[in-house]
């Protein structure tokens, strides 16, 4: 039998080619086809948002007082904080569920919080508490810490109490401004140099990049100085009983996802201690590997602490996650599949009532195609489901760098007017979950 000649066999191998990109272009193109929200969600948008349930928050704005002390606020829980199988609970083992919302720009160029120069950071924390999160996560970046820098007055122009204080000061501002709303704060490390997180750089893969040859990191950092920043940070803030925890590194991943869960658990532990004994009563927030989704290791190699019941770990899921798996990203994910993903990443912690786990990030647009809406959904679902611990990404309308659109915020530009659609929907839905 004669061979077929070997322009045939090029032809045909481009054909198949083509044919295979061609679908996985259509694939692609059908994710972005814009998505059309429910009749409940549109009914959402168009009615008043529900008024914050007090009972969630740490303490309440109703106030006591008596003839022999000021007026103070109505503490709900018994603090400290303590981890109980799966959940947080209070001293008295009643559960504090987090409900959280990102407020980021001290991890970025800028250095400070965003929205300062739109409204003062009261105004904010009462929008945050409006909406409904009783907790914060408060990223800053070791650039942040190292440099700590002079803040330009522009970046200020409705906090003038501010002008000419340095970025930490302005970060415990802006903390403090929470807290006395009632409001708990998680602080994170989010990245080593200031900057939008997290891209391709090794520099800031990890919590330390000594390892690197000097001329490539802007911020050099060993693993020490990553525990000295913190105990700068903390040391501001260890007053403050409403700060409740530390979230020790933003979605480590070594390079290209190449961190081992052992070596990340160590160190941990170690910065967690150091901690620890600045204030015994912290939570100490881990967050998984592979940008914050895994935490498959935690099932044989947990984290252990010098001081017990201390210990909550942190997942972040998008609707990018899942790359580079058979199934693909969670946008492309069925119900069971996405399912079956949470469950072996970190969902048994919880389902298996082990150890607390945060979504301290997950976030989508406010106008989705059908890929985003697909994972949002799928997320929202098994959610509500485990009852979880939530942080959504992110309460900002616009990122520090050249003022660009954030596309996931919930508030529009001017820091109050809330955004009201699906995203808040089922996060409402969510945070009233074991709330009469």
């Amino acid at each position: 039998m004669s061979r077929p000649p070997p322009m045939f066999l090029t032809l045909l191998s481009i054909l198949i080619l083509g044919t295979y990109f061609f679908h996985l272009w259509r694939a692609e193109a059908a994710l972005a086809i814009p998505w059309t929200p429910s009749p409940d969600a549109r009914l959402f948008s168009q009615r008043p948002l529900p008024a914050p349930i007090e009972a969630s928050f740490l303490s309440s704005s109703t106030t006591t007082a008596s003839k022999e002390t000021e007026s103070q606020p109505l503490s709900n829980y018994a603090l400290p904080l303590k981890t109980q199988g799966r959940n947080i609970v209070d001293q008295n083992g009643k559960r504090f569920k987090l409900s959280s919302v990102n407020w980021y720009g001290a991890s970025d160029e800028l250095f400070i919080p965003g929205g300062l120069d739109v409204q003062h950071r009261k105004a904010i924390a009462k929008t945050i508490k409006r909406l409904g999160f009783n907790s914060v996560r408060m990223p800053y970046s070791d650039e942040m810490v190292v440099k700590n820098p002079t803040i330009l007055p522009h970046l200020l122009a409705k906090n003038p109490d501010l002008m000419e204080k340095r970025a930490l000061d302005v970060f415990v501002a802006c903390v403090e401004a929470l807290t006395e709303e009632g409001i708990a704060v998680i602080v994170n490390d989010h990245i080593t140099t200031a900057t939008w997180c997290c891209g391709a750089d090794p520099c800031d893969a990890s919590w330390s990049n000594d390892w690197l040859p000097g001329v490539v990191c802007k911020v050099r950092q060993t693993e020490e100085d990553w525990i000295r920043n913190w105990e700068t940070v903390m040391g501001r803030l260890a007053g403050n009983e409403l700060v409740i925890g530390a979230d020790l590194r933003n979605e480590v991943r070594g390079v290209w996802g190449t961190m081992p869960w052992d070596r990340w658990a160590s160190a941990a532990e170690k910065a967690g201690n150091r901690l620890l004994k600045m204030k015994k009563d912290w939570l100490i927030i881990v967050g998984g590997t592979e940008s914050g989704n895994d935490l498959r290791g935690a099932r044989t190699r947990p984290v252990r602490l010098e001081v017990e019941d201390r210990v909550v770990y942190s997942a972040h899921v998008y609707s990018w996650s899942g790359w580079g798996s058979l199934e693909g990203r969670y946008s492309k994910r069925t119900y069971p599949s996405f399912v079956a993903s949470m469950r072996s990443n970190w969902g048994y912690l919880v389902e298996g009532n082990v150890a607390p786990v945060w979504i301290g990030e997950f976030g989508a647009p406010s106008e989705p195609g059908r890929g985003d809406a697909n994972y949002w959904e799928n997320l929202m679902r098994y959610l509500k489901s485990i009852d979880a611990d939530f942080g959504y990404w992110a309460i900002n309308p616009r990122k520090p760098k050249d003022d660009e659109k954030e596309t996931y915020c919930l508030v529009e530009d001017d820091w109050v007017t809330p955004v009201l659609d699906y995203r808040m929907k089922d996060m409402t839905e969510l945070m009233r979950i074991g709330h009469k």
